[in-house]
């Protein structure tokens, strides 16, 4: 039996760490609607994410964090994250309903790579997931740091 494992380029792996289980169910149903094929993993607090980040080979494309989580906050995740020379690579957008310049401005001085506010509607998000897994496909998180698409 062969071990090796094949990857298929075409699978895009992102990690969502949420404590709300109806934001988690809300971002997958989004996922879903995008072109690009997802395989999404659930963390429900950030301690649970920086674990599987700690014990798993296989990293995740991009990383999405709430800001407001038990145990273990966003950007405590984003300055654990960002302070690892083996993840530090991996981009990370703050997904939250927070929206104060002051503190965004912080999270990107910690190494956020972008700040997507939780959307008002469901097309705004599947929206906003496009443009932001799409800009990463194309190996770069240009264009606009905030994302706040009201459609």
């Amino acid at each position: 039996m062969n071990n090796s494992k094949v990857i298929n380029q075409n699978i895009f792996s992102i990690y969502l760490a949420e404590d709300d289980m109806e934001d988690q169910e809300i971002f997958k149903d989004a996922l879903a609607e995008l072109e690009t094929i997802v395989n999404l993993t659930l963390f429900s607090n950030g301690q649970e994410l920086i674990m599987a980040l700690q014990s798993q080979p296989q990293r995740p494309d991009m990383i999405f964090l709430d800001l407001y989580m038990p145990k273990m906050d966003g950007e405590e995740c984003l300055n654990i994250i960002r302070n690892n020379e083996s993840l530090d690579n991996i981009p990370i957008v703050i997904y939250s309903n927070e929206y104060n310049l002051d503190r965004i401005e912080k999270l990107f001085s910690l190494g956020a790579n972008r700040y997507l506010r939780k959307p008002d509607s469901y097309s705004s998000l599947v929206a906003s997931l496009d443009k932001t897994v799409n800009s990463v496909k194309r190996n770069a998180l240009g264009g606009t740091a905030i994302i706040n698409i009201n459609v």
